[in-house]
């Protein structure tokens, strides 16, 4: 397709018509097949997701987060404090229907909405909730979240360049990788190169089909292994 040219004969990107700023998030319940988003709570969620992190045997799953490992019940409720009360992020928790438990933490960050751009962040899965079906409808009921009800138009997962498993969950996921900022921050007192990953809203569709068709209860054996995958 040809670029469209001004009068100048420069070219310009495609038009967008009948454009407004995008609605900040605030649904503080989102519902699926086998999990549910709650907006974090402290006083609902804490003990459920201490106990959950506590099935780690080490701290690995926290060397790429801002935050460190949670020690005690005091701090890491200090932690949770300091997540919900910091403005441009909207944190849920991650809730076993079965179970009525929390298992994780995810949050939406950075709204842009006069653009129209969002970044899902703070992923922070229990070893209860990794490889399970519930980790990924997590993930497609933001998506779906950001681009059906809100109408965003840009999706963004960002990483260290050195956390492997976050680069391929967000290839998984649909993301598609866009190029690394150089030493874009400091945190823990070390250089961070930031791999940045984007899922925009004329890909939705078809990833919003595959999510579905990966989610339904057909393509699970009974022991919940999938049969195909995403």
């Amino acid at each position: 397709m040809s670029a469209k040219l001004n009068e100048y004969g420069q070219p310009i990107g495609i038009e967008v018509i009948d454009w407004t700023p995008r609605e900040f998030p605030s649904t503080p319940l989102l519902v699926g097949k086998y999990c549910q988003l709650e907006q974090l709570n402290v006083e609902k969620h804490a003990n459920d997701l201490f106990a959950a992190y506590q099935t780690a045997t080490d701290g690995r799953d926290w060397t790429y987060l801002p935050a460190e490992p949670p020690q005690n019940y005091t701090t890491f409720c200090d932690y949770l404090t300091k997540l919900v009360t910091t403005s441009n992020q909207y944190h849920y928790a991650i809730i076993d229907i079965k179970t009525n438990r929390a298992l994780g933490t995810i949050a939406l960050m950075r709204p842009d909405t006069i653009n129209g751009s969002i970044e899902v962040g703070y992923v922070t899965f229990s070893p209860l909730l990794k490889k399970t079906r519930i980790a990924t409808e997590a993930q497609y009921l933001l998506m779906y979240y950001v681009f059906d009800d809100l109408q965003y138009r840009r999706y963004e997962w960002k990483c260290d360049s050195l956390n492997e498993p976050s680069k391929t969950a967000a290839q998984r996921l649909g993301f598609k990788y866009e190029g690394t900022f150089r030493q874009a921050v400091v945190y823990k007192s070390r250089s961070r190169d930031t791999c940045w990953f984007s899922i925009i809203d004329k890909e939705w569709g078809e990833l919003k089909g595959r999510f579905e068709k990966w989610l339904n209860k057909e393509n699970f054996n009974q022991d919940g292994t999938q049969k195909n995958k995403l």
